[in-house]
């Protein structure tokens, strides 16, 4: 039997995670196939489920934390963090269970990790959806303290508009969790002043479509070093592939 996987969000126009997973099935001699679930909305996501090929699914935009009621179970770090992207579908004959898991978190976590000296104590997060979340999770494992910037601000977050000389100096690893900037909205990118940026600054942005965003450009021109998501996509790829194959 051939099994599927896919990935479920809006849009998935420019995906990277089909082409990934076709080519490892392919380069590994694997009867599998892996598809887009382009949805609207999760009213559809049940229907999904039901095709009994299926065994595993990620999850992106915007569906990380909607999705979360619809699972039957969640790890750990998934609940804490309260987002999931990838979904363990193990089945018993007509039924079938969900688990929920995170490895955006840990992905980013390994990523970020080789760009960090014992000076980066602190972060601004630009964004607070699942990404986000994930991001502040692993931030908080590497004992780096994170302030969530967000155009519409809770609890212990500030705006956009409160960003001043001395919190971009305070912060010195900056972390684009938004989709501004990324294709083809290349000349986007999060409003906050470039200018106070340093040669002692991190900027990582979760986007890799373009390889270079207009965020990063900022960056490159004020020496800061930069790194874009593409290396925390591969690795989430590989960790989601790790729970789905634990089962099979």
């Amino acid at each position: 039997m051939e099994k599927l996987f896919g990935i479920i969000g809006h849009p998935l126009t420019h995906s990277f995670s089909k082409k990934y997973f076709n080519s490892f099935f392919s380069d590994n001699g694997l009867p599998y196939q892996y598809q887009n679930f382009d949805l609207n909305d999760l009213g559809n996501f049940h229907e999904i489920l039901e095709n009994q090929n299926i065994y595993g699914l990620n999850v992106t935009a915007p569906y990380k934390e909607k999705i979360i009621g619809r699972i039957n179970k969640i790890d750990f770090h998934a609940e804490k963090i309260g987002a999931i992207n990838t979904i363990l579908i193990n089945r018993a004959g007509n039924s079938f269970t969900t688990i929920g898991y995170n490895t955006d978190y840990y992905a980013f976590k390994i990523s970020v990790s080789k760009l960090l000296t014992k000076l980066v104590t602190k972060a601004l997060i630009l964004g607070w959806g699942g990404a986000s979340k994930a991001v502040q999770y692993a931030l908080h494992q590497l004992n780096v303290k994170s302030l969530v910037v967000s155009r519409n601000p809770k609890e212990n977050q500030i705006h956009y508009s409160q960003l001043k000389q001395k919190t971009i100096k305070d912060h010195q690893l900056i972390v684009n969790t938004t989709p501004l900037g990324m294709f083809p909205d290349v000349s986007n990118a999060p409003d906050i002043p470039y200018k106070y940026l340093t040669k002692n600054h991190i900027l990582y942005d979760l986007i890799y479509n373009p390889e270079e965003t207009f965020f990063l450009r900022n960056g490159v021109a004020k020496k800061a070093k930069v790194k874009n998501g593409l290396e925390m996509l591969k690795l989430q790829a590989q960790l989601s592939w790790k729970i789905w194959n634990k089962e099979h």
